[in-house]
């Protein structure tokens, strides 16, 4: 095959390609330079736009403010325990499985994000395994590079047999770097 073909070839299986992912060519800007429209941000992507990760090309030069940020050398903590109280969602009703094996209370599902300009955020489930109302506390560590960061307590709501709960559980501001939050129960034990 030729490489006037072969590119040919390859220039229409990337537009049908973006056809069906939803992203459109718009236009050639310069020989050789293509665009595309995401159609549902409406937002266009050139070369320059896009992610050059996996490029063995240098990258663009760092900022003097880039350069300076070590999020390892934070020294920025919130003093004491924050205790919450949010507002928990019933998630659905579990059959009851508590034994010898199997713990009361079960917790899961902290993921950390950052909410742009508050706090940073994770959301925890928490699951009565027990055939009683168990009134459970969890706590959350918020730390950055396995220094606390801030240290939290969260007061669930009384859950009843078999009940999930999910609920919100906040962390210091986000000009705070953190890079991990983990959460266990501490009662009930």
């Amino acid at each position: 095959m030729k490489p006037a073909v072969r590119l040919a070839t390859i220039a229409t299986a990337s537009a049908v390609w973006l056809a069906v992912s939803g992203v459109s060519v718009l236009a050639q800007n310069a020989p050789g330079q293509v665009e595309f429209r995401d159609e549902r941000t409406g937002k266009v992507w050139t070369p320059e736009t896009v992610s050059q990760d996996n490029r063995a090309v240098p990258s663009a030069p760092m900022s003097v403010q880039d350069k300076a940020f070590d999020p390892r050398s934070q020294l920025a903590v919130v003093e004491g325990v924050t205790v919450q109280r949010p507002r928990a969602n019933l998630m659905g009703v579990l059959p009851v499985t508590a034994g010898p094996s199997v713990p009361i209370v079960t917790l899961d599902g902290a993921s950390l994000q950052a909410v742009p300009g508050e706090r940073w955020l994770t959301v925890i489930y928490v699951t009565n395994n027990s055939a009683n109302i168990v009134d459970t506390v969890v706590g959350c560590m918020f730390t950055n590079a396995d220094r606390k960061v801030e240290d939290t307590r969260v007061i669930v709501p009384p859950a009843g047999p078999g009940e999930r709960w999910g609920m919100p559980v906040y962390g210091p501001r986000v000009d705070l770097f953190v890079d991990r939050v983990t959460c266990r129960v501490i009662s009930p034990t």
